[in-house]
């Protein structure tokens, strides 16, 4: 929505091809993107037969972006690299980190939480213990 945007286009375009949508996202949009967007990066895939391409902006036109070795593709603009992973086009850090999505990470977040919990409920537990063995040998854990 460049009118929102004072008129501002994208730096990155990533479109998603379909039968009805991909010779024109490869021919037509890609050469609108090149010569009246003036987008950087421009990046296409498909999400059935994985097909994934990406071209940066150079003297104003696209040149293939070469992947790397793990099939990637460099996005000077995002400065992130997007590849397949799990048939899914996803994004990875500059180190090679997958990039969590919102539901990933709120998972995760979740999933170290409950590990965070079943760790202070052990040694909740192995207090417990540690105390009545104590009174046990008549030596009061309150008092040390």
């Amino acid at each position: 929505m460049v009118w929102q945007e004072e008129g501002k286009y994208p730096n990155v375009i990533i479109e998603i091809l379909s039968d009805t949508t991909a010779k024109i996202d490869r021919e037509e949009k890609k050469q609108i993107y090149q010569d009246t967007f003036r987008t950087p990066d421009y990046f296409w895939f498909d999400p059935v037969s994985l097909e994934f391409q990406g071209f940066t902006l150079i003297r104003g036109r696209y040149q293939p972006i070469e992947p790397n070795e793990q099939g990637w593709l460099w996005s000077e603009s995002l400065g992130l690299y997007l590849g397949i992973h799990e048939t899914k086009l996803r994004y990875f850090s500059a180190d090679g980190q997958l990039i969590l999505t919102p539901e990933e990470a709120s998972i995760e977040a979740e999933n170290r939480a409950n590990e965070a919990e079943n760790r202070a409920n052990q040694e909740r537990e192995k207090a417990k213990k540690l105390a009545a063995k104590l009174r046990e040998l008549g030596i009061n854990p309150d008092d040390i």
